[in-house]
């Protein structure tokens, strides 16, 4: 495909929330370009700003959506994906591009290009270190692609990136990811995990106009919006593990006294013990399988990597409990304090440790397993 044609075959996104005058530029360069079509969706803007949609609107490439109220960004990307797979069925993919003057034109066309050619979603990722970021962006990012790479299991160097190249015929499963404001583009990530759809990175200029000022992020109420989806599924894991200790336990004291009578001594705690922690371990299976990781990776696969997980861990906190006792010289019979300190530690690093293992590996698809990322 030429580079002349690359744009064409391509729809710009816009939304846009009571614009100035660099929206018109924003407009004006992407056309300049070569971008042929351009979307551009006011999300409910004050009367002072219709100006500059209408002088948008004058152009023959620029369709206009208009929410009458504020519905958030998400809603207004939405807005937009719906119309193109309506009115544009031959649309090859869209670029979503801020309206504030953070992405230059060129990098726009860049992400299509790769789009394209590499049939794969293509996230255009700033480069956080330069010394004109301000510092709450750079530790922002920071904080959340760790997060993202300890909790999802996905390495991005831009967890907020707005310029992003969708080839068209994932608009359809995305246009269906939950929310309508900023985190719709965090929920957008996580479907690239979970639905197992291709993406990779281009390196695109970092521009901050007078340190983000015209930024609607709310930091507060918008990052709370963010975590919470990306955490929400710890949080069921953690759940699904302490529910499963109450089964254990429970089925334990209940076959301990069913058991009284009929077995004694060592036979009588592993039947009990035993019978309580295969119960307990194939609901903590189920519903970590259904409820935390989505039905991940092939069920009789998954019962096998999780069983071995299950043995390893257990000679793991044996490993590292009695290694750590060694290494700080502490006795059982002196110290039952610090005994029952290093033991939790152990078992809570057990835990996040066990964790990003079933994400990663345990209930990961083939397709995850081998990779969906490339940096382009």
């Amino acid at each position: 495909m030429s580079d002349c044609a690359v744009p064409k075959a391509v729809s710009v996104v816009l939304p846009s929330l009571n614009p100035t005058q660099i929206l018109s530029d924003t407009v004006a360069g992407l056309l300049a370009a070569g971008f042929s079509h351009i979307v551009l969706v006011d999300d409910g803007s004050r009367p002072e700003a219709q100006k500059y949609f209408e002088e948008a609107a004058r152009r023959p490439e620029v369709t206009l959506l208009r929410h009458v109220v504020n519905r958030g960004k998400g809603a207004a990307m939405k807005t937009a994906f719906a119309w193109l797979l309506e009115h544009r069925p031959d649309c090859a993919g869209v670029v979503t591009v801020d309206g504030d003057g953070q992405h230059h034109p060129e990098d726009a066309l860049a992400c299509a290009r790769q789009m394209l050619e590499r049939k794969q979603v293509v996230l255009g990722c700033r480069d956080f270190s330069q010394p004109d970021v301000p510092p709450r962006s750079r530790m922002g990012n920071r904080i959340t692609c760790a997060v993202f790479r300890i909790f999802c299991g996905m390495r991005l160097s831009d967890t907020q990136t707005g310029l992003r190249a969708i080839p068209a015929k994932y608009l359809p499963d995305l246009t269906a990811v939950d929310g309508d404001r900023y985190e719709y583009e965090t929920n957008m990530l996580l479907a690239l995990k979970d639905q197992h759809i291709p993406y990779g990175e281009v390196k695109i200029r970092t521009i901050y106009l007078e340190e983000n000022r015209g930024s609607h992020f709310h930091v507060f109420r918008d990052s709370w919006r963010i975590y919470r989806l990306i955490l929400a599924r710890f949080f069921r894991y953690t759940f699904s593990s302490l529910l499963c200790a109450v089964v254990d336990g429970g089925l334990f004291a209940l076959l301990s006294s069913v058991l009284e009578w009929k077995l004694w001594g060592l036979a009588h705690t592993a039947v009990a013990a035993g019978g309580a922690r295969l119960v307990s371990s194939l609901l903590n299976f189920n519903l970590n399988r259904r409820l935390v990781f989505c039905g991940g990776g092939h069920l009789g696969q998954a019962l096998v990597r999780y069983y071995i997980l299950v043995i390893v861990q257990y000679l793991a906190q044996l490993g590292l409990t009695q290694g750590l006792f060694q290494l700080l010289h502490i006795h059982h019979e002196y110290s039952t304090v610090r005994h029952t300190v290093i033991y939790i530690i152990v078992m809570i690093a057990l835990f996040v440790a066990s964790y990003m293992i079933q994400h990663r590996w345990v209930f990961a698809s083939e397709k995850n397993q081998k990779g969906t990322c490339q940096d382009v």
